[in-house]
């Protein structure tokens, strides 16, 4: 079952390597964000358990988020961040001309803010806009990955 538990902007982050999701618990709203496709005689178990954590932690209502890129689209995605924002960033996204990427580094940081650093860049800094490269749900999932501790391609 879960096997880490994140503290971010107000609410909890529960893995679920089985179904390779995500439970996002906020105090009035929960919400899953699958990663990978779902089989159909698995959706109603983790639907199940999302409703369950819902109930107990929260005032009962789910809702539903911007799909997460599929498989193809995250190995592009993970590919782009070690090596074109490493190449700032550093490749182990500890620092380097451009701040660490670090989930210690981003933990305080709302991730609205870092999405438009992502997608609009820093006007008077090398930081450039990506979002001719990236949509905002993109955008969104490179910087819940960079506070989780981003992935190497190999663990996709």
């Amino acid at each position: 079952m879960p096997t880490s538990r994140l503290w971010l902007n107000g609410c909890w982050r529960i893995k679920l390597p089985e179904f390779d999701a995500i439970v996002l618990l906020h105090p009035c709203k929960t919400a899953v964000r699958v990663f990978s496709p779902v089989s159909y005689e698995r959706l109603p178990l983790l639907s199940f358990i999302a409703l369950l954590v819902s109930l107990l932690l929260s005032n009962g209502v789910v809702y539903a988020v911007p799909a997460a890129p599929d498989a193809t689209r995250r190995v592009e995605l993970i590919r782009m961040v070690r090596n074109d924002c490493g190449s700032c960033h550093g490749m182990q996204l500890a620092g380097g001309l451009g701040l660490p990427l670090t989930p210690e580094a981003l933990r305080e940081k709302p991730d609205s803010a870092l999405v438009a650093t992502i997608l609009y860049g820093r006007p008077g800094t090398p930081m450039p806009p990506w979002q001719g490269f990236m949509s905002e749900p993109e955008a969104e999932w490179i910087v819940e990955n960079l506070k989780l501790g981003f992935p190497n391609v190999k663990s996709h």
